[in-house]
């Protein structure tokens, strides 16, 4: 079970790492860009994100994931008007998500918590929380490539690229590693 608790919080940072390589690309106002009125713009998901996690990680075990103060349907209501604003969200909904994250221990991993009275162990609530996160930080990567175009830096391997990728994993001893690592550490 640690191994699984270990394992989920790097794919969690993997998806923030996402975002954040997404933002760098982007000039600051395209950050507030919508395809259209129905569609979010990237500030818009952060905002759902921050709120979602906010609620859902704050006294994980010990309270419902969907605080009362939580206002769900405003998180769609983009009021972040600069990069700083935006990252200062981005910021607070993650440590809040790893403060709490690293708080677990192994017999915390059973025990039954509830997101809209709704029973889940923690491990289930972890599962639910990573596919939710991954589903909008796709959202973010897909309108960066839109906005970005051809000046697009891949965050991952890059178009015609693969058997390049493959080869050189291959020339390597066979070995274990989580394969976020590889992304999300710094490189030498």
């Amino acid at each position: 079970m640690n191994n699984f608790l270990e394992s989920a919080i790097k794919q969690f940072e993997y998806y923030k790492s996402l975002g954040e390589k997404t933002f760098h690309q982007i000039d600051e106002e395209k950050l507030f860009w919508q395809y259209n009125a129905e569609s979010n713009s990237i500030a818009t998901i952060v905002k759902h994100l921050w709120g979602n996690m906010l609620s859902r990680w704050t006294d994980v075990l010990t309270s419902d994931g969907e605080k009362d103060w939580r206002n769900r349907d405003a998180e769609f209501e983009n009021n972040i008007v600069t990069k700083d604003e935006l990252l200062n969200k981005w910021n607070a909904g993650w440590q809040c998500l790893f403060d709490a994250l690293h708080s677990l221990n192994e017999d915390d991993l059973t025990k039954l918590i509830y997101i809209r009275n709704q029973g889940q162990t923690v491990v289930e609530a972890i599962n639910r929380q990573l596919c939710h996160y991954s589903y909008h930080i796709g959202q973010i990567v897909f309108i960066g490539k839109m906005i970005c175009n051809e000046q697009w830096a891949s965050l991952s391997i890059p178009k015609g690229n693969s058997s390049i990728y493959n080869q050189e994993k291959f020339s390597q001893e066979k070995h274990k590693e989580h394969f976020t690592d590889e992304f999300i550490k710094p490189k030498p």
